[in-house]
């Protein structure tokens, strides 16, 4: 081999080892290069921002701007300083480090947050409080109306305290869970399975006529199956109205159905007895024709002559 061939080929090593090395320093400088995870920004768009390394995170988003990550950590914390805050990447939480201020402002720092959990609690308490006073006010005025005013305050003045303190509220709490008691339903189903076994009582009241029990009666199991709901939901704003508006409704029942009764509490008793059976009668009997019309309810096939009748009935209803 000549001295020209030898030069060609150590030109070309040379040129090779080169452009090896050119690109080992690019692929370096691009994985020492930094990038904020927050604004995207390297080293040569920002020469004079602080970056720091928080988490456990590597490549280029363990790299941020600590005045970009000091605005993302206040987003988290809601402008608070007290919250936790991790990275959303590994979960690392950030080791956040306050200052020493004194101890005036270590303080009032602490009483801060005393207040700040304490807070919930008070006002709960507050709340709880508002609803017993507000419970024996009602017992009170209650315990008037139906004994008689003058009644009513000698019985409470005469009364012990601690008595009134716990008799008082549970008024309204035994009126409530009164109302929650469903013995119409409980007699409308007692009505059901024995009145309706006697002809004569099946036909003066409203207790057949429920073709899908009747179209099977030797499956008992699959006609309970197709019997529809007995009662509604509990709507809790309708027993707490009901329950609390039961004494003034017997009062009123009381002086109309029974004026000649000079008891005023004999003639409030006797008034709700009235309002309760008058009320459950009605609502068994609505009941029951809810529940025919359930059962007697039918899906009619989809003709045109039945949509004609069903768009007529709906413009007429």
């Amino acid at each position: 081999m000549d001295n020209e061939e030898q030069e060609n080929i150590d030109g070309s090593s040379q040129e090779n080892r080169t452009t090896t090395q050119d690109t080992g320093t690019q692929i370096q400088n691009k994985e020492s290069a930094r990038y904020c995870w927050v604004c995207f920004a390297t080293d040569e768009e920002d020469k004079d921002a602080q970056w720091v390394q928080p988490c456990n995170c590597r490549g280029t988003t363990k790299w941020v701007h600590q005045a970009c990550l000091q605005r993302w950590v206040d987003e988290k914390q809601k402008g608070g300083n007290i919250g936790k805050v991790s990275c959303p990447q590994c979960q690392t939480e950030y080791i956040i480090v306050f200052p020493n201020m004194g101890v005036l402002v270590l303080v009032l720092d602490t009483v801060d947050s005393f207040i700040y959990k304490g807070c919930p609690f008070l006002a709960a308490g507050i709340v709880v409080g508002a609803i017993y006073w507000c419970a024996v006010t009602y017992g009170a005025i209650t315990i008037m109306q139906v004994i008689g005013q003058k009644e009513g305050l000698t019985i409470m003045e005469q009364a012990d305290p601690l008595v009134l303190l716990i008799g008082l509220p549970a008024i309204p709490v035994a009126l409530v869970l009164g109302k929650m008691v469903r013995w119409e339903d409980a007699l409308l189903n007692f009505m059901r399975k024995n009145l309706s076994k006697i002809p004569l009582i099946r036909n003066i009241l409203p207790f057949g006529g429920c073709s899908r029990l009747e179209a099977s009666p030797s499956n008992s199991d699959a006609g309970n199956e197709d019997i529809p709901p007995l009662s509604n939901p509990v709507s809790a704003t309708r027993v707490l109205c009901g329950a609390l508006l039961l004494p003034t409704i017997s009062n009123m029942f009381g002086k109309f159905f029974f004026d000649s009764i000079k008891s005023n509490f004999h003639k409030t008793l006797l008034g709700g007895l009235a309002f309760i059976a008058i009320k459950g009668c009605l609502k068994i009997y609505h009941k029951q024709q809810q529940y025919i019309r359930q059962c007697q309810r039918k899906i009619l096939d989809y003709t045109e002559s039945n949509i004609t009748t069903y768009l007529h009935r709906r413009r007429d209803e």
